[in-house]
């Protein structure tokens, strides 16, 4: 038998090229295909982000009755900027695919 990439002479039952290690024969099996899945972390990302928000404005709220009068005012302003780019920045990495 004769090798199809290179043309040497090979044994009848060998399985590759001993000259090239090019295969006798073809895959008796394919590769699996890689298949993405699409949207499956959007809402789980959003409902977690909303529950942070929640804790977030019922720690506020427990401390103080008005919490925008209270102490820690700036830092639940800043929390809020931060989460709130934080779901823009995911609903436009979801919605460009």
């Amino acid at each position: 038998m004769q090798c199809r990439n290179c043309g040497t002479e090979i044994a009848d039952k060998a399985i590759v090229c001993y000259r090239c290690g090019t295969a006798t024969t073809d895959p008796v099996r394919k590769p699996a295909e890689i298949r993405y899945r699409r949207g499956g972390t959007l809402f789980p990302l959003v409902g977690l982000i909303v529950l942070i928000v929640a804790a977030l404005y019922l720690g506020e709220a427990g401390r103080a009755a008005t919490w925008w009068q209270g102490a820690g005012s700036e830092a639940w302003l800043g929390a809020l900027i931060v989460l709130t780019l934080a779901v823009v920045v995911v609903l436009f990495r979801h919605f460009r695919r």
